[in-house]
């Protein structure tokens, strides 16, 4: 009991905290995406499942983070699989009929959350190690009281999806952003970006672009299918 007495373990929390606030709004945004076509009370369960997982995923993300963003071409991919996230999100349809098909949905809202997260987690979970100092306490208790803030963040998003849909297309770009973000972030990019710094910004852009261009390519073409 006496680490509630220390200054230094109530800095670090706060801390810990705050980073993880600031850098969940990307999260808020995914979680929100997945679950806004699902039906209310599936959409509490999605978001509750989504964000208690990526908290826990942070955790185990936060031993291996700095190992796994050294593997050339990790990031590559893993920008890739946000532009195909993104892509899905925004052409989805609503469709589910029935509670099985509803159950099914949800574990796929889930499932997205959780990949999305883990690519997008991977830098930003070095950040919290390093405000948590090596104490395992710190960093499990602050991602903790972080979940019911990601929960408000996307229930708040889901929201303001279904009353502004331009949201929805925002949301998108902003994943694609991230895609191309961390796609020319990758270590095997480095040289080629202290060389080009303009890089990052346009790799972010093109991403984001790709995505809302494709998802409103592949809207048309599905709602035109519907109709024959």
């Amino acid at each position: 009991m006496e680490i509630l007495y220390s200054t230094d373990f109530w800095i670090g929390l706060l801390k810990i905290v705050w980073i993880n606030i600031i850098l969940s709004g990307d999260n808020a945004v995914v979680i929100a995406m997945a679950a806004r076509s699902l039906p209310p009370a599936q959409q509490k369960k999605a978001v509750l499942f989504g964000s208690g997982a990526a908290v826990v995923l942070r955790i185990v993300l936060t031993v291996v983070a700095a190992k796994l963003l050294a593997l050339p071409y990790l990031q590559i991919i893993g920008g890739l699989l946000l532009l195909w996230i993104g892509l899905q999100l925004l052409s989805e349809e609503d469709d589910g009929e029935g509670e099985s098909k509803e159950y099914g949905s949800m574990m796929v809202a889930v499932r997205t959350i959780l990949l999305a997260d883990l690519v997008m987690s991977l830098d930003n979970v070095i950040a919290v190690a390093a405000a948590a100092q090596g104490s395992m306490v710190l960093l499990v208790l602050g991602l903790a009281i972080s979940i019911p803030l990601v929960i408000f963040g996307s229930t708040l998003m889901i929201k303001l999806m279904e009353r502004f849909p331009i949201i929805v297309m925002l949301g998108a770009a902003l994943i694609g952003w991230v895609g191309g973000e961390t796609i020319v972030s990758d270590v095997a990019l480095r040289d080629v970006l202290v060389a080009n710094p303009w890089l990052h910004y346009a790799a972010a852009a093109a991403g984001a672009f790709l995505v809302v261009a494709l998802g409103r390519l592949l809207q048309q073409r599905a709602r035109a299918a519907a109709q024959h």
